[in-house]
């Protein structure tokens, strides 16, 4: 039966019983995740009449953790781009990202189809694998150049691009490369790309936009990054004389 303590019992099982494949308990925000979708369902079975009550409302869900977002800086962009990467579709692919924000499953699937060439730029219409959102996107000139010749509409435009432990680690080598000891990933790009564009003057919403988030919340999290604000305030004080002893 449907009712509080059905509602309050699954909560409880993510809490503390339910693990990942790796035998792990959740983290906070795969409970947060698991349990919004439970209450989905919850509220979908309200409306369509199967219960009498939205028990989506009664127990206060999960509260989302903030998680840490890994990034290049310009200097160690620049660094990327100059260093060797045994695989050159991965590292065309990974620098699209960081000059367009694209996640790794659109890059992938991207089409010729949906790079449209016209006078004023070049742009992408394509629609999100994560979220199925309809995106136009224009790109930089740099971007574009990254994707190499046109080919036929249907044709991948980064031809050969895998996922999996080869790449990844080669993602990892490249960086050494480049002498970069941050745990960059793929998926790095994207929040690359939100990080410089709000540096370099960006206003949040544009952000959001660009990466094709559906909240504005998504995005302010780049935002904390990125405070010059609280980098001026760090340096406010004057020095002291002292001396350092360790």
């Amino acid at each position: 039966m449907v009712n509080k303590d059905f509602v309050l019992g699954f909560k409880k099982y993510l809490n503390s019983r339910a693990k990942t494949k790796s035998n792990t308990l959740l983290s906070q925000n795969s409970k947060y995740t698991y349990y919004n979708k439970f209450r989905a369902a919850l509220r979908q079975a309200f409306d369509d009449g199967y219960t009498r009550r939205n028990f989506a409302i009664t127990v206060k869900g999960f509260a989302q953790g903030e998680t840490t977002r890994e990034f290049l800086t310009q200097e160690e962009l620049q660094a990327m781009a100059t260093a060797y990467c045994k695989h050159q579709v991965l590292k065309n692919a990974c620098m699209f990202s960081c000059l367009t924000g694209l996640r790794w499953s659109d890059i992938n699937k991207l089409t010729w189809l949906e790079v449209r060439d016209e006078e004023e730029g070049s742009r992408l219409i394509f629609k999100q694998k994560k979220t199925s959102g309809q995106e136009y996107q224009y790109i930089s000139n740099q971007a574009r150049q990254l994707l190499g010749k046109r080919k036929r509409d249907n044709a991948r435009v980064f031809q050969g691009l895998k996922y999996g432990a080869h790449f990844n680690s080669e993602i990892l080598r490249w960086c050494m490369r480049a002498g970069i000891t941050k745990h960059i990933t793929f998926h790095s790009a994207r929040h690359t790309h939100a990080v410089l564009l709000l540096e370099y003057g960006a206003d949040i919403y544009t952000v959001s936009k660009v990466l094709g988030h559906k909240e504005i919340r998504t995005t302010q999290v780049y935002a904390k990054i990125v405070d010059k604000k609280k980098k001026e305030a760090a340096n406010l004080i004057p020095e002291l004389e002292m001396d350092y002893e360790f």
